[in-house]
């Protein structure tokens, strides 16, 4: 890689455009960037970097997407870039970059943010004329990786070479080497190996100490089974040994088990046995029992019925007797039954006589039949009048009709009239009605819209009167924030101005005897600059840089809200114009009032054309029937006359007709009820004379049954007679006796009954105690044995299950045993890891034998053969080892640590440490040429000769075809390096000055 041209704007110190011609400067082979402390020598180095890889680095890059880059000594309306030329692999590139930028709005107030923009650009020898590659920041970044084969933290290490970084690597530790070596060589990949081997390790030592926890949950639940039979093994999940404990335990306890079940097995069977024996005795003592109760029981029975002998016999002469009188039972039967018939027909034969008159009360039935004859005879000769009566009064009603009909037909054509006489005003008010509402209807449409127009201009009239006050406060505030941005501004320029004045002095209070100084690298320091009154530290500048950033954003925040209501009182203003907005609101309200007023008559229109309508449908109803009233008046007079004449005729019929009723209706009941009266009467009569003889009948019948049965009198069989109730008790009683007298004769007669009387008394409790005792032995010995068989099939299935357990977990403990190991090698924790040297350490031990090989060829000649850097692997004190760098001293043959080397030497092997890390980083990164490098500090530290020799190295890089870029403000270089690159600072910014080159 070689660097061509570099061209900043506004970037850190550098107000203005300023470039750089390395091609003018790399043609000495080494030349020198100075200028005095804070003017920006750094800077430079950050602009190629910058322009490289989009950032700065370390603290530099601040906030913001790199808006902390611009220079506070820039115009307003000049933007930031860095513009970098340069060849690598063979192709010549133009890259340019600009940060973020803030700046003022083009239109209206305050600011607004560009966005950060990258272009690249390559040289084409051939039409010699740059082409356009790229405008995207992720593809550029990863061309210009991939080209110099180095992230950025390996470009600062490499090409810009930081030289106090290096003395400090000289004098770290192991772990701090071990992070810087780290970043350049990118090692992340055996530190993830030795992670990933790690999380491995304890993902499957989780895997087996839960696979242990579930085996020593088995055998918990093995111990409850077995009770205090087993005896757990007294070692935690993880430990050696668990399983096959675990497994030994349990066979002892399957064993036990079993001893137990076939112990269990021999109980049950002797109580069984026991069971049976005094169950058979338990049955014979309760069938003696029985017998011997039964034999008692028969005796007590025979008692009783011999005690219920005449009673019994009694009965049964009264079954006998009843017997007989059942044959005389239809005879009485049927004489109550005839007794019954002739007293209801004698009484309905007095009830009828008493309703006649008194010449046909003692009248035989005959007649009184002749007389109903007559009466209906009568009746049938009026049907006639009866129809002509019924005939008149339906003429009567039918007449009575015509005259409600005239009357209301007189009253539609007086109500049709009346209501006539009036049309003509009513229709002219209503067509008024309909008129008037349509012109307000119109009128309406009309101020609607006038006045949605006139409510947009008071709208906007009040929104411009309430921003015209707003823009004067929002003008009044933007003014005082940028009063105050511009005195905060003042005021911190000055303590910077104030602080650079006193740099040394802060800079000389850090310094003590024997240590370098930061600057010029000089471990003596004869007149160290002090401390004025009134000095400004780094806090003091700090706080009004603070003050003034937050002063500024205040200002910004002011300038872009009046612009804000600057827009909306324009937009306002152009809306509602210069009216008065009392006068634009009066308008309004008085063209509000015309359009309700105008509504509201116009929402009558509707009502008013229905009203109309309905008014000329009724007129047309009134008129028709008017017409039709007349026509049905005509047509009744000569209905009226026909109902007249009619009318005549019927009446004098029937005044001949009803005699002296009052009407043939009266007369034609009048002989009805008589008819019906003399009927009824000859009926009963006739139904008594049957009833009597059939009665007369039925005494001669019972008279004769009653003999012929043995009785005495008719009513001494009827008292002889049992109803069926008393019949069916009288008969249960009878059966009841004859059955007990033979069960009582049979139970008496049984062989064994009578044997079982005469043994002793059975003893039912003893027996009974007996088979309960022998129950209660054989439901404990079946529970136990059931118990030991659960516990024994339990014991079998945790067994199998801790078995099954165990071989799963095989393959997992293996796997863990093996990760493990592996882990604690990669880790350097591992007792065959004898330096305790981790992975990660191992791989950056290798890199460190080759930086120091290839440092050691540059350090021999800058010591004049005296010194060589060599790597060692020893253990310091207890920590790890891998990482160890000693020098060897050629004089007096001894290794030591490179921290015991003094500020001269420390720089010239820093030196040479940094040449030679550059070599192996570049190999590494594919051999990428790197033929810009720049050395920053640590040349004041060395002697004369010793400054020659350092020199010589670097200029043999010349040999190569390399430049150096030294950063260096020792006046003797100045003197000894003729190509330089200086940086003035100034109120108003730095600036580049080249000379001595080409």
């Amino acid at each position: 890689m070689r660097l061509h041209r570099l061209d900043i704007t506004a970037f850190g110190p550098f107000g203005a455009s300023q470039s750089v011609d390395f091609d003018d400067l790399s043609a000495a082979g080494l030349f020198l960037l100075h200028g005095p402390t804070g003017a920006g020598k750094t800077s430079v180095l950050d602009a190629v970097c910058y322009a490289l890889y989009g950032s700065v680095p370390g603290a530099r890059q601040g906030s913001g997407q790199g808006m902390t880059l611009r220079s506070d000594h820039a115009a307003p309306g000049t933007r930031t870039e860095v513009r970098l030329e340069l060849t690598v692999a063979g192709r010549r590139l133009e890259i340019t970059r600009q940060p973020p930028w803030e700046r003022f709005k083009l239109r209206g107030k305050g600011t607004t943010v560009d966005k950060a923009q990258t272009w690249l650009r390559e040289y084409d020898p051939t039409t010699r004329a740059w082409k356009d590659l790229s405008r995207s920041h992720q593809e550029i970044g990863e061309e210009i990786t991939q080209l110099l084969g180095m992230s950025r933290e390996q470009f600062c290490q490499v090409v810009l070479l930081p030289q106090g970084d290096f003395a400090r690597f000289l004098r770290a530790d192991a772990e701090a080497r071990g992070k810087l070596l780290g970043r350049l060589f990118d090692t992340r990949r055996f530190a993830e190996v030795e992670k990933r081997l790690a999380e491995r390790r304890r993902a499957t030592e989780a895997q087996v100490r839960e696979g242990d926890a579930a085996l020593l949950a088995d055998a918990h639940r093995m111990q409850q089974a077995a009770g205090d039979t087993m005896e757990l093994p007294e070692l935690a999940p993880g430990e050696p040994g668990l399983a096959e404990a675990v497994l030994e335990a349990a066979a002892v306890a399957r064993a036990t088990a079993r001893e137990l079940l076939t112990i269990a097995d021999h109980r049950l069977t002797a109580a069984e046995s026991a069971r049976a024996a005094t169950g058979r005795e338990l049955a014979d003592a309760r069938e003696l029992d029985r017998l011997q109760r039964r034999f008692a029981e028969a005796r007590e029975r025979a008692a009783r019925l011999a005690e219920r002998s005449d009673a019994h016999r009694a009965a049964q002469e009264r079954m006998e007797r009843a017997r007989k009188a059942e044959a005389v039972a239809p005879a009485l039967e049927l004489r109550d039954v005839a007794d019954s018939e002739h007293r209801r027909a004698a009484a309905a034969e007095t009830r009828a006589r008493a309703l006649l008159p008194q010449a046909l009360a003692d009248a035989g039935a005959a007649p009184l039949a002749a007389a109903a004859r007559r009466a209906a005879e009568e009746l049938g000769g009026l049907e006639s009048a009866r129809r002509a009566e019924r005939r008149l009064a339906a003429l009567v009603e039918e007449r009575a009709g015509l005259d409600r009909q005239e009357r209301a037909d007189e009253e539609v054509r007086q109500e049709a009239e009346t209501w006539l006489a009036d049309w003509e005003a009513v229709r002219t008010g209503l067509q008024s009605r309909v008129d008037s509402a349509q012109e307000a209807a119109t009128r309406a449409e009309q101020l609607a819209v006038q006045r949605d127009p006139a409510r947009r201009r008071l709208t906007a009239a009040r929104q411009r009167d309430r921003l015209t006050d707003d823009t004067e406060a929002a003008r009044q505030r933007a003014l005082a924030a940028a009063e105050d941005a511009v005195e905060a501004r003042a005021h911190w320029l000055d303590l910077k101005e104030q602080r650079l004045h006193g740099i040394a002095a802060e800079l000389a209070s850090n310094l003590t005897d024997g240590t370098p100084c930061a600057v010029c690298g000089a471990t003596r320091h004869p007149a160290p600059a002090r401390k004025t009154a009134g000095h400004v530290d780094r806090e003091a500048e700090e706080r009004a840089l603070t003050a003034y950033q937050t002063a500024d954003e205040l200002r910004a925040q002011a300038e872009r809200h009046l612009g804000t209501v600057r827009e909306a009182l324009a937009a306002a203003t152009a809306e509602a114009g210069d009216t008065p907005t009392a006068q634009l609101a009066e308008a309004a309200e008085e063209l509000d009032g015309a359009y309700t007023r105008a509504r509201a008559t116009a929402s009558g229109l509707h009502a008013a054309q229905e009203e109309l309508r309905r008014a000329e449908g009724e007129r047309e109803q009134r008129v028709a029937a008017q017409q039709q009233a007349a026509v049905r008046s005509a047509s009744r007079v000569a209905g009226r006359d026909r109902l007249e004449r009619e009318q005549a005729l019927l009446e004098e019929e029937l005044t001949l007709a009803r005699g002296t009723a009052e009407s043939v209706t009266a007369r034609a009941a009048q002989l009805e009820r008589r008819a019906a009266l003399l009927t009824d009467a000859a009926d009963t009569a006739r139904a008594a004379e049957d009833t009597a003889q059939r009665l007369k009948d039925a005494d001669a019948r019972l008279a004769d049954a009653a003999f012929r049965a043995g009785f005495d009198t008719p009513a001494d069989a009827a008292a002889a007679l049992l109803d069926d109730t008393a019949h069916r008790e009288l008969q249960r009683r009878l059966d009841a006796w004859q059955t007990e007298d033979a069960a009582v004769r049979a139970v008496l007669a049984e062989a064994d009954t009578a044997d079982a009387a005469r043994r002793p008394p059975a003893d039912l409790t003893a027996a009974e105690q007996a088979a309960a005792d022998a129950d209660r032995r054989l439901r404990e010995a079946s529970s136990a044995r059931d118990a030991a068989d659960r516990c024994r099939a339990e014991l079998d299935r945790l067994s199998a299950h801790a078995a099954t357990s165990v071989r799963r977990l095989a393959p997992l403990r293996e796997e863990y045993t093996r990760v493990a190991r592996l882990a604690s090698l990669a880790a350097g924790t591992s007792a065959d890891n004898e330096r305790r040297m981790r992975l990660e350490s191992y791989v950056l031990a290798a890199r460190l034998e080759q930086v120091a090989a290839a440092a050691t060829a540059r350090l021999l000649r800058m010591s004049s053969g005296r010194y060589t850097l060599v790597h060692s692997d020893d253990r310091s004190g207890r920590g790890r080892s891998g990482l160890g760098l000693h020098v060897v001293d050629a004089w007096t043959g001894r290794e030591r640590d490179t921290a015991t080397l003094s500020g001269g030497e420390t720089f010239f092997a820093s030196l040479a440490l940094a040449l030679g890390l550059a070599d192996v980083v570049t190999d590494e990164a594919g051999g990428v040429r790197l033929d810009t490098l720049f050395i920053d500090e640590g040349f004041g530290s060395l002697d004369d000769q010793t400054l020659d020799e350092v020199l010589d190295v670097l200029d043999a890089l010349r040999e190569r075809d390399r430049s150096v870029g030294i950063v260096s403000h020792v006046p003797d270089l100045r003197r000894r390096i003729h190509a330089q690159l200086e940086v003035v600072k100034g109120r108003s910014g730095s600036v580049l000055r080249q000379r001595g080159a080409g």
